[in-house]
């Protein structure tokens, strides 16, 4: 991964939103929640104030409009904050 995240954030994979259909009806991906769910592939270094707990690895939960958006080699990631993660899943 060429993507190095600076001071407190974080570079996060979503976790694939499942499709869903019910009685023959595919919901397109547009009309899909937001998967609350990734895992952590990079990490910045931290500040002074705040140190990184996280880890790349790490299984996390986030609020719904958290991070921002971004495309790199076709795949979509979030980038955000430490203090945007809500929970590690383990």
């Amino acid at each position: 991964m060429n993507i190095k995240p600076l001071g407190d954030r974080v570079l996060v994979e979503p976790t694939a939103a499942e499709e869903t259909t019910m009685s023959g009806i595919i919901i397109p991906a547009s009309a899909k929640e937001k998967p609350l769910e990734g895992t952590i592939l990079a990490v910045g270094q931290g500040t002074k104030d705040e140190e990184m707990v996280l880890k790349a690895g790490d299984v996390v939960l986030y609020g719904k409009y958290s991070g921002t958006e971004i495309e790199y080699e076709g795949k979509k990631y979030l980038i955000m904050r430490q203090g945007d993660v809500l929970a590690v899943v383990e």
